[in-house]
């Protein structure tokens, strides 16, 4: 019975259609989302003493302006760009006089009149989908007036070059970049600076996280996000935290939430570079990830006599500089040079042992080097055991770097959770 009774519905929904005409429908549309943006303007102009061009009236008769003229044109732009200049000299005329009386004059209102006018355009184009998404846009922007102005308080000149940065790096290099192989152990340019940028948005993931909490969480967070970020930088910072207070627990902890959190953050490089190791490596890597998660939150939370802990435990640097990046890019190429050379010539023990020499700076350009060539140059199983030595060699010489760096009961505690860190992560070779 409901089926007959939708048809029905849909049948008379057709019929009332078919008698309003194509362009009734048009001016509909075109006066709803011109009264939109007049309906924000006649507040703001009711908030404010100030002169205010336009409003619930004028608003509408601009859209219906830019729709009337697309009309007449009959297909040709000149017609509607002529209406466009006349419109804009009549909002200059609005503008110049709200000069007169204020020096601080804005001109969001005249720039929502020639919006307007190019949306009854829009409409009679019929690109209706684009008409109300910049209408809703426009809306939005103009309502968050308040928000968007503080904002630029906030955020302080070098953050916004920072951003910069990591366009300069995403969307203006990365594109130009050639994509293509030389050489006999796979060097492709584009392959190499995509690695740069995957690691560099990760690092700045974590480094925005960090500026928004501003310390807000303490230790324990200071160690997730600098897991994220690098977690060898957030040992060592912890380490010599940890001689500012007797926190010997929190502080030993946090430094294997730290690791723990590499490790889902190498599983994210592999999802995004190997799926293959990724799947070889995704179970194993995930228990260790919350084994030294579960276990650092676990010993952080016994208590210690040393009061309440620091909470800037963990600053980190903007991971955007193009110096940065570049070192990193050449780091990489001269990891998937060595690899190639040492399971050429050495074969699985020299690739091993390459692994294990490596955890003593950061992992990331030789785990994404094995990565890059596991699969062609590198059997995947060999890539998978390298990769886990080289994450166990790193977290051993973390633990080192703990007690170098760390007080006496903090870096005791440090070594010995994260030597364990690395046994257990040997034994996930045999998994």
């Amino acid at each position: 019975m409901w089926r007959i009774e939708a048809v029905l519905e849909g049948r008379a929904g057709n019929m009332m259609f078919h008698w309003i005409p194509k362009q009734g429908t048009q001016i509909m549309l075109v006066l709803f989302l011109s009264f939109l943006i007049g309906l924000e303007r006649e507040e703001q102009k009711a908030r404010s003493e100030q002169y205010r061009f336009g409003g619930v009236r004028t608003f509408p008769l601009l859209g219906l302006l830019g729709y009337a003229v697309c009309m007449f044109s009959a297909g040709n732009l000149l017609l509607p760009a002529v209406g466009l200049g006349v419109v804009g000299a009549l909002l200059f005329q609005s503008y110049r006089h709200k000069l007169e009386r204020s020096s601080l004059a804005g001109m969001t209102t005249e720039i929502s009149g020639l919006m307007t006018y190019i949306i009854g355009a829009l409409v009679w184009r019929e690109e209706y989908w684009i008409a109300t998404t910049v209408t809703v846009i426009g809306v939005v922007l103009l309502e968050l007036k308040t928000a968007l102005e503080n904002l630029t308080q906030r955020v302080p000149a070098d953050e916004i070059l920072a951003f910069a940065k990591f366009l300069l790096l995403t969307a203006v290099i990365l594109p130009v970049v050639p994509n293509q192989t030389f050489g006999s152990f796979g060097f492709n340019p584009f392959r190499v600076w995509l690695v740069v940028v995957a690691v560099s948005t990760i690092s700045y993931g974590s480094y925005l996280l960090h500026l928004w909490m501003r310390g807000r969480g303490g230790v324990l967070m200071a160690a997730l996000l600098g897991g994220a970020y690098s977690s060898t930088v957030a040992t060592v910072s912890l380490a010599r935290q940890s001689r500012e207070q007797a926190r010997p627990h929190l502080y030993s902890g946090s430094m294997l939430i730290a690791s723990g959190v590499m490790y889902l953050r190498l599983l994210a490089l592999l999802a995004i570079f190997n799926r293959q190791l990724f799947h070889r490596l995704g179970w194993p890597f995930l228990f260790l990830a919350l084994v030294a998660m579960a276990g650092g939150w676990a010993w952080a939370r016994i208590p210690d006599a040393g009061g309440s802990a620091i909470e800037h435990a963990f600053r980190p640097r903007n991971p955007l500089e193009p110096g940065t990046a570049l070192l990193f890019g050449a780091i990489f190429v001269a990891m998937l040079a060595a690899t190639h050379a040492a399971l050429a010539y050495l074969g699985r023990p020299g690739l091993f042992g390459l692994a294990g020499v490596m955890g003593v700076t950061d992992v990331d350009p030789f785990i994404l080097s094995i990565a890059e060539s596991a699969g062609t140059l590198t059997p995947v199983a060999l890539g998978a055991g390298a990769i886990t030595i080289a994450a166990a060699s790193n977290n051993l010489i973390k633990g080192i770097y703990a007690y170098g760096f760390g007080s006496g009961k903090s870096g005791k505690q440090g070594f010995a959770l994260l030597a364990l860190l690395a046994v257990l992560g040997i034994l996930a070779l045999f998994v």
